[in-house]
């Protein structure tokens, strides 16, 4: 069914059979510009409305770390690098942020006072930093990294020796090092927790990885944070909680994330850790769905209920929410959470409960000399979760046994003795089972 009446099980009010549907797609990351396609394909004379809040051309914000490397320019983060793709495809592109939804009228307003009327609205909002409450947060050469305009202020002022003072060892400030390294930053890195990208990865996997910074010339200070930031001499004083006063000419404030969903506040939207879906992306409100990192779904592995921040979710999640909202019933297996990180040359990955489950059992390789470490983590006789650093080759293997909640049978055994078997335990499951 391409446009028409309401659809069954997607809500909305009836309207005439030859009105086209409107679509409006609310922010234009990796999940709502999927969705804008996916939309187009599925109803060809639908109405499709992208609400990109930043104004730029929609661009992969993981990318960005690239731009700071100079790896590739600005331009290179674009989604769609053909000229005139959303044009081609009908979808209008609109550049001011949501500022409310009214559920009642359906209806959205963005902060430059445009209203939007939908049938079927998508939430893909994805992420904003989390802000410091710290004096000084809000001073010039203190910045976030986590848009191009972001990438932009930072570029004007690196420079070899420049001192950057970062708060914040999570995925994101990983990530940065990288770019800041390389144009020769004398950075430090405050590490709140103690331990490095510690919603990711163990104590084991991230003490390899501070090791393998400070090998690297970072000097990371654990356990320690920002009390205050002061201008001081054209430059910045950062006061450590410690009392230790490092002087600074750029401040990174890299201290997390959270689901943007702000402006959703007085809507009939119900919010958990992030908006409520269901197994067809659907909202508590008929017609109005959500994905990517605003989406609180069900894990495939734990089955519990959380937002797993990540572009193969945001992408699988945008596809399916459009075929809903375009009357193609359509339903997701659950979220899986799975990031891979790449922190100064060393990569290291987390796959599904990486931390364990009750009751569960798990093994552990550890080569400390040649940066190596494998920790699988087992629920009877299925890989739930794992753990790894250094090694890059077996990692769709590893995805694919926890993702498919394979029973390893007597190859449990054999990874228990020998972590390392991964791909010999996968054919030997997964593809012998196809």
């Amino acid at each position: 069914m391409a446009n028409g009446a309401t659809r069954s099980g997607s809500g909305g009010t009836d309207r005439p059979a030859a009105t086209p549907t409107r679509y409006v797609v609310v922010g234009a990351g990796a999940a709502g510009v999927i969705a804008a396609e996916t939309l187009r394909r599925a109803d060809p004379a639908g109405d499709v409305v992208l609400v990109n809040g930043e104004g730029e051309q929609p661009y992969a914000r993981m990318a960005i770390p690239y731009v700071l490397t100079g790896r590739i320019p600005t331009e290179g983060t674009h989604l769609r690098q053909a000229a005139g793709h959303y044009d081609g495809l009908g979808i209008r592109l609109v550049g001011s942020p949501a500022a409310a939804l009214d559920t009642r009228v359906r209806s959205l307003r963005l902060q430059d006072g445009t209203a939007l009327p939908f049938d079927r609205l998508l939430i893909a909002t994805g992420s904003r930093p989390t802000k410091e409450a710290i004096p000084g947060i809000d001073l010039p050469g203190v910045h976030t990294c986590w848009t191009l305009a972001d990438a932009r202020a930072i570029l004007a002022t690196i420079r070899p020796g420049t001192r950057v003072v970062q708060m914040g060892a999570g995925f994101i400030g990983c990530i940065i090092m990288e770019g800041l390294v390389k144009r020769g930053a004398a950075l430090t890195v405050l590490v709140r927790s103690g331990l490095m990208v510690s919603r990711m990865i163990n104590p084991t996997a991230g003490d390899m990885i501070r090791r393998w910074c400070e090998a690297k010339g970072v000097r990371i200070l654990p356990k320690t944070q920002t009390a205050r930031i002061d201008a001081a001499d054209g430059a910045l004083a950062v006061t450590l909680t410690t009392g230790e006063r490092l002087p600074a000419d750029l401040y990174l404030s890299a201290v997390g994330v959270k689901p943007d969903i702000g402006w959703l506040a007085g809507s009939d939207v119900a919010i958990g850790n992030g908006v409520v879906v269901d197994e067809h992306l659907e909202t508590s409100v008929p017609g109005i769905f959500a994905a990517g990192d605003v989406a609180d779904a069900v894990d495939c592995v734990t089955g519990r209920r959380q937002v797993n921040a990540i572009q193969p979710n945001a992408v699988e999640q945008g596809r399916i929410a459009a075929l809903n909202m375009a009357g193609t019933r359509a339903s997701s297996r659950g979220s899986f959470a799975f990031n891979v990180l790449d922190t100064l040359g060393l990569v290291s990955s987390s796959f599904g409960a990486w931390h364990g489950v009750p009751g569960g059992d798990a093994t552990e390789f550890v080569d400390a000399a040649h940066w190596r470490y494998i920790r699988l983590e087992f629920d009877g006789d299925r890989l739930v979760g794992a753990n790894v650093v250094g090694f890059t080759d077996h990692l769709g293997a590893l995805r694919g046994l926890i993702e498919r909640r394979v029973r390893l049978g007597k190859w449990k055994a054999r990874l228990v003795e020998n972590p390392t078997q991964i791909m010999a335990a996968y054919l030997a499951t997964v593809q012998a089972a196809a």
